[in-house]
């Protein structure tokens, strides 16, 4: 599954884009560098249970373990003391990425309830693009039952595309719905 979106982005997607953008050199044409996977956990200072549930669902859905990142930092609004667990965070790339990117566009995004697309607004300035997902239960990895709660997390998809808009002609390509 991972080699077909890598193929179409050979085959298909690099020459529309040095059609598009009159690139060149192939080595101009923006492409995927990596996907962050990150989920903020406030309750895990108190529930290490939440913590061990959130690590073996993200591992299910990237198919790659996560590391759980800590607090750099004391807080006492937050009730949070310097090391203490605060989330968890994965990078994919190559295969893993693809894969994923993959399942998040064919399998996941269609399976939210009043999909119309995401917001092509997302993008940092720099051609990377962030999406918030609300809940785990999108992938077909998470089974409705093994859940305790709904938790969401971030996606960051890294390219290396100069601008938005070079960015979002990348996505569009790939196939990534974005809303009219």
């Amino acid at each position: 599954m991972a080699q077909r979106l890598k193929t179409y982005y050979l085959e298909n997607a690099v020459p529309k884009l040095m059609e598009q953008f009159k690139y060149k050199n192939i080595h101009q044409v923006p492409k995927l560098v990596k996907i962050t996977i990150n989920r903020g956990l406030g309750e895990a200072a108190q529930n290490a249970k939440s913590l061990e549930a959130s690590l073996n669902e993200i591992a299910l859905i990237a198919g790659q373990k996560p590391v759980v990142t800590r607090a750099k930092k004391a807080i006492a609004g937050f009730k949070i003391r310097q090391g203490m667990p605060v989330g968890i965070m994965v990078t994919l790339r190559s295969d893993r990425m693809y894969a994923f990117f993959d399942r998040l566009i064919n399998l996941a995004l269609p399976r939210i309830r009043d999909f119309r697309g995401v917001n092509p607004k997302s993008f940092d300035g720099r051609g990377n693009y962030s999406l918030g997902l609300r809940e785990q239960l999108i992938f077909p990895e998470i089974s409705y039952d093994s859940i305790d709660q709904m938790r969401g997390m971030d996606v960051s998809i890294i390219t290396t595309a100069t601008t938005d808009e070079e960015g979002r002609a990348l996505l569009k390509v790939m196939g990534m719905p974005f809303r009219d």
